[in-house]
Formats: structure tokens, C-alpha cells, sequence
């Protein structure tokens, strides 16, 4: 297979291991997380103490007052699945928000589109079902790097001026000016919550001075007891054969289901073997459509995500599909707020773990006492009263993160995958098991092929889906051999630069033999770290 990307890497980028691997955004958590393997931990110790580091050094996209999902494979054939997706506080009002005029739920600047934050949860409820080092350990490397400080990436230093004037934003300003690429930045109050969670597990965050804190800004939004109810469970999850493989992921409110969904559509389709033919991309993307056209009404909390995949429902839609015109339904958009890493130790155990804020710094309001920013996962509910997705006390919001994995046949594991990305998530991650699984690609080259996505003009988060089928984009990296055949095809295409956010940030380890992990030249930092 030869790469169609002229801008894109043309070296593999992937990294060879025995003894385990970690990939992640940033080479500080990966290294931190493979430390934790070498020390004995196995790949839940390795995910939960890269994602605490990345709740340090990342804050722009991710942290602790975030959400979390992940898949856990520990060896049986059903992998684990955790959704620690936090859920709307007591006083969640929709009718307050129509009264004011509202249609749809508040982007930044507004505590009310904030759940509870459900990363430390989820981290505390997956080291003691699976982990194998004390908690205080798995949490030492983040604590080092948030005492000792860290350097400011180049897209950190980009976004620090967007919330310089925020209360509590002290971390990333110096001498009255927003920190830059370069700088070294320490995260005090971050280092001291830390220590508490490890000493007093979630009742060190939740009880602790980050409860206290999102109680007084909420202002009757959320109770004692909402905090003391842990944000994280255990749940079923879903899962579709294509391609010789199982797939699997998170179920609603996780949009992860349209990962699966497109999968098995294109699985039944005349897929071209060359992926630098267009009709590839144009049969992806039609899969694409198909799958998540009527998300808005599909996806919510308690939604049957086995009947969501189900050959009932997505014969007929493949059936839909046409080799030579577009079909005309609506489409989503990528977003920037969220991180998406994997683990695999020794014994071939692996994590697919992602962890985010919604938008970048999320909602721009900080818990002062902490200095750590709250999520705006809240964009998710539906103000239309009566609908299934509609804000409601203790309901956990539609979400767009959307872990994947890959077993055999025999249930072993093959792949823990997944990509940063919003609405696109679903798209980057199809392309990825396509190139992998169906034409055969290494985990380097699919990783760095150039991709698509999906998108329409100034659209942010789930409103997307409400915008008529006329204003469908697709964007494609500069330099792929896609474009001029979509446009013959009826597509409305855009080219965009190769590495652009709108295609994510994947990565993936793919344990065939040897562990071979890939962490996306996208992100510009990130790195595959192995044993």
C-alpha cells in the first residue's frame, strides 16, 4: 500500500515492544505509564497513571474535571467496560433554560451544561477492579510532574490566553501575561489533590476541596449527596463481527456504537482493496451517514445499543448506499476537547481509555480552591421537552467519546484503538479498522494514512445534526487521491492541511505478534512507549 498524503509522514511512526506499550498524546504520560509497567503494574495501572499525568500537563484538552471511558480486555473474551461519565447535578432546571430564551444547551461561560465530573472516579473504581499498584502509586508520577512542573506544549501554549482571566486560572499566567510554548509551568493545587486522592481515594476529591468548591460555584446546582454518588459503573458492551473480527465499545450515552455501526456496514459493501481509490473514501463515508444520520433522536442514556447495531436496522441502510451518488442526510463535526490513549502490558491485557473536557478548557470555569477546570459535557442534553435526551436531575448526557477494541475470534486481544476528535471519532476510528483489518495495512501506515471527515460550516458541537444535508462538507487532508474523484461523485469536498484537528488525534497498540504502537504525528507530541 502506498500513502496518499503528500504532508504526511513517510516513515512508519510505530514503535515494537515485548513487554508492554503505552501511547498518548503527550511522551510525558506515556513514559510515565510504562515506568508503571516496569514496576510491576499492568495495563490499568499504566492507563490510570498516563491519564493523571495528562490531567496535568493537558489540562486544555482533558482533566479531573472531565469525564472517562474505557474498555478493559483483562484476558476473558468480553472486555471490561466503565462509563465514568459524570451525571447532571439536583438542580438541573430545562425549564429554566427555555424560559430564558435557550434552544439548545449553553457552550462555555455557564455552569449549568457542567455533570459532575467523572474522571477521578473513574480512575479509583478501575485500579481497585483491576489494577495491581497501590493507588499512591499509580498517582507519584502525576504528583512529580505537577510539583516539579512540566514544559508548556506548543497547543497548550495557543489556548492559555483563552482563559488567562479565568478565577483560578493562576497555573498558567506569570507576571500578568498567559504562559507560552516553552515555559515551565508547576500545578500546586493539582499536586495536593492528588495526594489526597491517594490517600482518601474519591472521597479526597469529591469530599475534598474540589467538591467543596464545584458546590459553591453551582450555587444550589449540585448536593453533598450528588458527590458522595459515584459517577462511575460497570456496564455491557457493545459489540459487531466485521471483517474476520470482533469489535467492540462503549454503549449509549457513548456515541461509540456508530464506530460499529459504519464497520459493519461497510463490511458488507464492495470495499475497493486500494484505499487510494476514492470510491473507498466515498463508500466510508456513505457507511458513515448511514450510521449516525438520526443520532440526535438515537443517542441518549439507556439507549439499547445492541438493537443500535443491529443487522435489522443497518441492512436496510447499507442497502441505501449507492456506489456512484451521495446520499442526502445531515452530518456531524469534530470538536477539541478530549484525549484518547491505550495500554497493553505483558500478559496481553489491554485499556482503550479516553478522558476529556467536551471543548478545549471546557466550559472556561475553574474550580479556584484546585485550579482545574470544569467540563461542558452538559452540550450533550436536548433542551426539546420530552425528549429522551432532554437535561434532567442525575442524567448522564449524549457523549461523543468512543473507546474501541479489537479481539480475535478466540476473544483474544488484538487492538485497543480510538482517536480524540468530537463527532469525527466515529469516522477517524472506521477508517482505521478498514485500513487495518480489511486491506490488511501495518498499524504505522494506518495510522498516518490521510483521512476524512464529515463536518459543515461554523458548527459546534450536537447542533450539527439539526443543519440541512446541502451544507455536508467532506474534509480531506491536502494530498490525497480522494479528491477530485468525490467531487465527480457529487461530494462537496474540502481540503484541509494534513494533521489538521479536525482528523483526531489516534492511536492504537496492535498486539499480532510483537506489540506494535502508533501514537499519532498528528498531536506533535505524543508517543508509543514500550518495554
Amino acid at each position: 500500500m502506498t500513502s496518499s498524503a503528500v504532508n504526511a509522514p513517510r516513515t512508519e511512526y510505530a514503535r515494537s515492544a515485548t513487554g508492554g506499550m503505552v501511547c498518548t498524546v503527550d511522551h510525558v504520560a506515556s513514559a510515565a505509564g510504562v515506568r508503571l509497567l516496569a514496576a510491576g503494574g499492568n495495563a490499568v495501572d499504566a492507563a490510570v497513571g498516563a491519564s493523571a499525568v495528562l490531567a496535568v500537563t493537558t489540562q486544555h484538552m482533558c482533566g479531573m474535571g472531565g469525564d472517562l471511558w474505557a474498555l478493559v480486555h483483562d484476558g476473558s473474551p468480553v472486555p471490561k467496560t466503565l462509563n465514568a461519565s459524570g451525571r447532571a447535578g439536583s438542580g438541573a432546571d430545562p425549564h429554566r433554560l427555555r424560559a430564558e430564551g435557550h434552544t439548545s444547551m449553553p457552550f462555555r461561560d455557564d455552569i449549568r451544561s457542567t455533570p459532575i465530573p467523572g474522571c477521578v472516579d473513574g480512575w479509583v473504581e478501575l485500579c481497585e477492579a483491576h489494577g495491581e499498584l497501590p493507588l499512591a502509586d499509580v498517582l507519584a508520577p502525576a504528583i512529580d510532574v505537577a510539583e516539579r512542573g512540566f514544559v508548556v506544549s506548543l497547543q497548550l501554549g495557543a489556548m492559555t490566553k483563552l482563559i488567562a482571566d479565568v478565577e483560578g486560572a493562576d497555573d498558567y499566567v506569570r507576571n500578568g501575561a498567559p504562559v507560552g510554548a516553552g515555559d515551565i509551568v508547576t500545578r500546586p493545587g493539582v499536586a495536593r489533590s492528588l495526594r489526597a486522592i491517594a490517600a482518601g481515594g474519591r472521597d479526597g476529591w469529591y469530599r475534598g476541596q474540589f467538591g467543596e468548591g464545584l458546590v459553591r460555584i453551582g450555587g444550589g446546582l449540585y448536593t453533598d449527596d450528588d458527590l458522595a454518588r459515584s459517577q462511575a459503573e460497570w456496564v455491557a458492551p457493545v459489540t459487531v463481527d466485521a471483517w474476520g473480527h470482533r469489535l467492540w465499545t462503549a454503549p449509549p450515552n457513548s456515541q461509540g456504537y456508530l464506530s460499529l455501526a459504519g464497520a459493519a456496514i461497510a463490511a458488507g459493501l464492495d470495499l475497493p482493496d486500494d484505499p487510494d481509490d476514492p470510491r473507498w473514501a466515498h463508500l466510508l463515508i456513505e457507511a458513515s451517514k448511514q450510521a449516525a444520520f438520526d443520532r440526535l433522536d438515537s443517542l441518549y442514556e439507556g439507549a439499547d445499543g445492541a438493537a443500535l447495531v443491529s443487522e435489522e436496522r443497518l441492512g436496510p441502510r447499507r442497502d441505501a448506499i449507492s456506489a456512484t451518488v451521495p446520499s442526502t442526510v445531515g452530518a456531524p463535526v469534530a470538536g477539541g476537547g478530549t484525549i484518547y490513549l491505550c495500554t497493553v502490558d505483558r500478559d496481553r491485557r489491554g485499556v482503550s481509555l479516553i478522558q476529556s473536557n467536551a471543548a478545549g478548557f471546557g466550559a472556561h470555569i475553574a474550580v479556584p480552591e484546585v485550579g482545574v477546570f470544569l467540563h461542558n459535557r452538559g452540550i450533550g442534553f436536548s433542551l426539546i421537552d420530552g425528549h429522551p435526551a432532554e437535561l434532567g436531575p442525575g442524567r448522564r448526557p449524549p457523549s461523543t467519546l468512543s473507546p474501541a477494541m479489537i479481539t480475535r475470534p478466540d476473544g483474544s486481544l488484538r487492538a485497543p484503538l480510538g482517536t480524540m476528535g468530537g463527532d469525527g471519532q466515529p469516522q477517524v476510528i472506521l477508517q482505521l479498522l478498514a485500513r487495518l483489518l480489511h486491506e490488511g495495512s501495518s498499524p504505522g501506515r494506518s495510522l498516518t494514512a490521510p483521512r476524512f471527515t464529515l463536518t459543515v460550516p461554523e458548527a459546534i458541537g450536537f447542533d450539527t445534526w439539526q443543519r440541512p444535508a446541502a451544507d455536508l462538507v467532506v474534509a480531506v487532508e491536502e494530498g490525497t487521491t480522494w479528491t477530485a474523484g468525490l467531487v465527480d461523485l457529487g461530494h462537496r469536498v474540502e481540503e484541509r492541511p494534513w494533521g489538521h484537528g479536525l482528523f483526531g488525534h489516534a492511536h492504537l497498540i496492535d498486539a499480532n505478534g510483537a506489540l506494535s504502537g502508533v501514537a499519532d504525528p498528528r498531536a506533535l507530541t505524543g508517543a508509543a512507549v514500550g518495554l
